[in-house]
């Protein structure tokens, strides 16, 4: 992405020494930094800036970067990446719970970290297109994008695009938007198999560096809520190595 010029990056990390190295190497690239070292101010600066993308470090004072997260998702829609020095899973599982959309742990890789801020904001960018596209569009053919458009249906599985809805056997299945947008991706090219670097790429805005668990983690949760079996996966299945595999005929 080439469009730093006005991007606002909010960088929230109590390292003074880490987050001056972040924010010099990032100004260094035509982006505007503010830095922070408290939870608690991070939330006032979040509500009061409304920065392009957020730097959060998971453990602050003042307020935990979970709780930061959790307290402005509701207002705030810019992209948030995690950076903390815990790397369990479950600590990742809860950071994209309440709202990151991605999460590196320490120590900081300057190149992965610019690839990913980069990532996210051309994802979020592409959003903003669409979502202007997708205005236009409903304006001038109201009525005929009703009925079936942006449908699919494998036997009891229902997948609607247009309401972002997921029924299985006549029953509302309570999917995230993430999850749902990789079911969604996986579930048009059924009986194929989806490379994960095509997964990351589609669905992150960057190319798959070997180590974002993110696409993992969704599609495990889908498992779960889909009736799927974890230990021998048969609706959405590993191909081990590569990626995933819809299922057409399990439903």
């Amino acid at each position: 992405m080439n469009k730093t010029d006005n991007t606002h990056i909010l960088l929230v990390e109590d390292d003074v020494e880490l987050a001056e190295w972040i924010s010099l190497y990032l100004s260094a690239r035509d982006f505007e930094v503010t830095v922070c070292h408290r939870g608690d101010e991070a939330v006032k600066l979040i509500n009061q800036l409304n920065p392009d993308i957020v730097l959060l470090d998971g453990m602050l004072p003042g307020l935990d970067g979970l709780d930061v997260c959790k307290a402005v998702r509701t207002t705030f829609s810019n992209p948030i990446i995690m950076i903390t020095a815990r790397d369990d899973e479950i600590d990742e599982v809860l950071g994209l719970e309440m709202g990151a959309d991605d999460y590196i742990t320490k120590p900081v890789r300057a190149r992965v970290l610019l690839a990913r801020i980069r990532g996210l904001l051309r994802r979020q960018e592409e959003f903003s297109e669409q979502a202007l596209s997708k205005a236009s569009a409903n304006a001038l053919t109201k009525a005929a994008q009703k009925k079936q458009q942006g449908q699919l249906q494998f036997q009891g599985l229902l997948i609607n695009e247009q309401a972002r809805s997921v029924t299985l056997n006549e029953q509302l299945i309570n999917v995230s938007s993430n999850e749902f947008d990789v079911l969604w991706l996986l579930a048009q090219k059924a009986g194929q198999l989806v490379l994960r670097e095509e997964l990351v790429s589609e669905l992150r805005g960057f190319d798959y560096d070997g180590f974002d668990r993110s696409i993992d983690l969704r599609i495990s949760r889908l498992r779960k809520k889909l009736h799927d079996n974890s230990a021998e996966p048969f609706r959405i299945k590993t191909i081990w190595g590569k990626g995933y595999l819809f299922a057409k005929d399990v439903w």
